[in-house]
């Protein structure tokens, strides 16, 4: 695979990124241009490993060495072809994936691993380019209709797959675009959304219907559905954000961040909607960083998009504060390869501009007599056998006029679809499945609905396989491909 002595000869490189000061005064991706030659270059480091571990740990199992390989060779549609039998989506893991592959990648042991990510990227963006990404309907209809109710990367994946295996897909959306958590949860320096609508217009030409403004269970009965459809498959994700119930709790400043973010993404795209989120709901008011102090609550990645939206509205100062500990430069004896590294991680978002704190509980949001957030109440915090303790002396107040939470979310909303549908929740309130089935005949569920918050290429993995055990319920048996079977074995 790639150059038998290219990780001694190639150091891993990556695209240059954009100045940070003046990258802040747009939305755009932050990458430079990156030659052909040093795509191949990064290709030939990949090494003919044994066992490769890079498989394992991607969640969707890419071929990886294949198409690094066929990268090195300069075989574009090759390596295309072999990208594609496992992810639907490359120009979206390609861009927004954390990578878990590379923190496997055996080369990762004593060197930097093979860029596995930025190549993922290169295949697609070439394919794009030299033509090869061409819509392709099924030659045969089954007769079979299957509602995916959510527009995010799981149900996009499950839509796709099920539309290739002949089945009439239609997609609803509860808000006014497709793309979920791609469209409204993302920023446009992470992912710009043209991607979304590029694969949108090939995913259209296939047969697939796309249905906006749909809120099953609200304004799409749920009893037509299950009446007009031979199969239902939920894929509405995890979108019940994680609250901070603590004294202030009521006070004007404190927002979630997928509603400062939806309302961001809507300012770019010039969408009219701007005063409602990503669910439909009208917001108080425009959510705007400038010239505030903004203390964003979590240390994750979309805390992380919090920074560098909030640096682009020019905010007059921005800090992250973590529960958790400050994790370490590298790894430790405790988190050996090929583990995925509980390393520190350090965003674009955070090169823009940002303080960053560990280990750090708040405790109350302070106001004035307006009932304006002025300041959070904070405590270091240690954390040992028992959990956390609070360290004596560290309480204080810092200035906030706009607090982000960004703590994740706890479950999918139970009001509304589920309880008309009548499925049961396991203990983290997520869709109870067995093999993505739920306790209803016909109704299946994929994603962070049934899986609890997670990545987007998990998202991608969970539709796949979902969808080919829709196609069994409908078909008795299923020509889909699975983890468990390769490209090579379904060719």
């Amino acid at each position: 695979m790639g150059a038998v002595d290219g990780f001694l000869n190639y150091k891993r490189e990556l695209p240059e990124t954009r100045d940070p000061q003046s990258r802040i005064e747009d939305y755009q991706e932050i990458y430079q241009p990156f030659s052909d030659e040093k795509k191949n270059e990064q290709a030939a480091r990949c090494m003919d490993c044994g066992i490769p571990f890079c498989h394992s740990g991607c969640p969707l199992g890419n071929q990886i060495p294949d198409f690094n390989d066929a990268v090195f060779q300069k075989d574009w549609e090759s390596a295309y072809d072999i990208l594609t039998s496992t992810n639907n989506f490359p120009e979206f893991t390609g861009r927004i994936c954390p990578a878990p592959c590379e923190g496997s990648c055996v080369l990762g042991i004593n060197k930097d691993p093979v860029a596995i990510e930025l190549i993922e990227k290169s295949i697609i963006e070439k394919a794009f380019e030299l033509g090869l990404v061409k819509a392709n309907p099924p030659k045969h209809r089954t007769g079979k209709s299957v509602a995916v109710i959510g527009s995010g990367p799981a149900g996009l994946a499950a839509a796709s797959q099920l539309n290739k295996a002949g089945h009439n897909v239609t997609v609803y959306e509860r808000a006014d675009k497709i793309g979920g958590l791609l469209r409204y949860g993302i920023p446009d320096f992470k992912l710009e959304k043209w991607t979304i609508d590029r694969r949108l217009e090939v995913m259209e030409a296939e047969g697939i219907v796309f249905k906006t403004k749909s809120n099953v269970g609200v304004n799409v009965d749920v009893n037509q559905l299950k009446s007009e459809f031979d199969a239902i498959l939920l894929c509405g994700g995890s979108t019940v954000p994680r609250d901070l119930p603590i004294p202030g709790r009521d006070l004007k400043g404190i927002h979630f961040a997928m509603d400062f973010l939806s309302q961001q993404n809507k300012r770019v795209s010039e969408n009219p909607e701007v005063r409602f989120n990503h669910k439909g709901e009208e917001l108080p008011a425009e959510l705007l960083a400038t010239d505030k102090n903004v203390i964003v609550i979590g240390g994750g990645d979309t805390g992380s998009d919090c920074v560098g939206t909030s640096n682009r509205h020019k905010a007059k100062s921005v800090t992250q504060i973590e529960l958790l500990s400050k994790p370490p430069e590298s790894r430790t004896e405790a988190n050996p390869w090929p583990e995925w590294p509980m390393t520190l991680k350090t965003s674009s978002s955070h090169e823009e501009g940002c303080e960053r704190d560990w280990a750090v509980l708040t405790k109350e949001f302070i106001g004035n007599k307006a009932g304006e957030l002025t300041g959070l109440k904070i405590v270091d915090i240690k954390w040992g056998e028992n959990g956390m303790e609070e360290i004596r002396g560290t309480d204080r107040v810092i200035p906030c006029d706009l607090a982000l939470l960004a703590a994740g979310f706890v479950h999918p909303e139970k009001v509304g679809m589920l309880e008309q549908l009548g499925l049961e929740v396991d203990g983290r309130g997520n869709v109870q499945t067995t093999n993505y089935a739920t306790n209803q005949n016909a109704i299946f569920s994929a994603g962070d609905m049934r899986r609890g918050q997670s990545l987007v290429v998990w998202a991608i993995s969970e539709g796949r396989e979902a969808a080919k055990v829709v196609d069994e319920f409908l078909e008795g048996s299923s020509k889909l491909p699975s983890k468990s079977k390769s490209f090579y074995e379904l060719a």
